[in-house]
């Protein structure tokens, strides 16, 4: 059967950070793989004033977030959260205005994501990250490279994995939580909303939402909202 050609996708990632040119890299990626110019990458949007002028790889800022609405034609990526301010991300694009049929689902090549799971709109999942059976994973999430999210796990809306995080099988967690690099959660674990687990660290026990945990055994350290 003769391949037709999709009609080619005009992307603007929103933030500027290092997830965001991993994202632009990816589009790319993309391109290459399939042979064709699946995505343009018109650039960035930042509420920054000092990075306004920039340009990553070629792809300039172009405004603020609120620009949103004037690009009628592009679909978007939201690549904004850190350490810093991921329990932000929802009320950051929910503040948009913009619907989620605008958002775009990116998948690098290398990730094996199984035929039984579900990925939710505008989720971004990077180099070699596997998702296995059964496993639903939200809208907006971002999953950074060599992830493992295992059988039955769900992961919340706007939540960022890192990279190197391994999710054990049946795992709930929240909305808007961070995993940080390499952490591990054990099977069965429920997480809840907004909470930051630390690089390396070892999640054997439920943690109640807004709490942040680290260390092998994660323990209590504080809440997010003291961040």
């Amino acid at each position: 059967m003769k391949h037709i050609l999709e009609p080619m996708k005009k992307i603007v990632i929103l933030g500027t950070g290092g997830n965001c040119i991993d994202i632009l890299d990816t589009l790319l990626d993309i391109n290459d793989v399939r042979g064709e110019m699946v995505y343009q990458c018109l650039g960035f949007l930042d509420d920054n004033p000092a990075k306004r002028h920039l340009s990553f790889h070629g792809a300039g800022v172009l405004g603020p977030l609120q620009k949103m609405n004037e690009l009628k034609d592009c679909f978007f990526v939201f690549g904004i959260g850190s350490v810093s301010n991921f329990w932000k991300r929802k009320d950051i694009l929910l503040g948009t205005g913009v619907a989620d049929e605008r958002f775009e689902t990116v998948v690098h090549p290398t990730a094996s994501i199984s035929r039984f799971a579900t990925v939710g709109t505008g989720t971004v999942v990077f180099q070699n990250v596997t998702i296995t059976s059964n496993a639903k994973i939200g809208r907006h999430v971002c999953i950074l490279p060599n992830s493992v999210i295992s059988h039955d796990d769900v992961i919340g809306d706007f939540t960022c994995i890192a990279g190197g995080v391994c999710v054990s099988g049946n795992v709930d967690i929240g909305q808007g939580c961070y995993l940080g690099t390499n952490s591990t959660i054990k099977d069965g674990v429920n997480i809840g909303d907004n909470c930051l687990v630390g690089m390396g660290s070892v999640v054997l026990k439920d943690i109640p939402e807004n709490n942040v945990v680290v260390g092998n055994p994660a323990v209590f350290l504080r809440s997010t909202r003291a961040l």
